[in-house]
């Protein structure tokens, strides 16, 4: 038994059209299943990350940040005697109320 392990260059062109014949026919089988594996891969990622919640660090750092708007009694009393004095505002304080996104 003769071992051909010589290679030469003149014979790599045949060689890789034999393999490139052969790989064709799985080629169209070899996509569908790298679809499938990438489009498997993303759902799993997409199910992780939906699940995950955030830690009580995070949320009380963000909650931290938030600056709170601080309205005195003062201006709170005269944006409801003048609610109460105005049927148009009232009317738009009930409206936006009801429906905050509307214009």
């Amino acid at each position: 038994m003769k071992n051909n392990m010589n290679l030469d260059l003149k014979q790599l062109p045949k060689i890789l059209k034999r393999v490139g014949k052969k790989i064709q026919r799985y080629l169209i089988i070899a996509s569908f299943v790298a679809m499938f594996g990438l489009y498997a891969f993303l759902v799993l990622q997409i199910s992780s990350a939906s699940q995950k919640e955030p830690n009580q660090d995070d949320v009380t750092a963000q909650i931290s940040t938030i600056k709170r708007l601080k309205i005195d009694q003062a201006s709170i009393d005269k944006i409801q005697q003048l609610q109460d004095q105005n049927v148009v505002v009232q009317s738009l304080f009930e409206e936006a109320r009801k429906d905050p996104f509307k214009e």
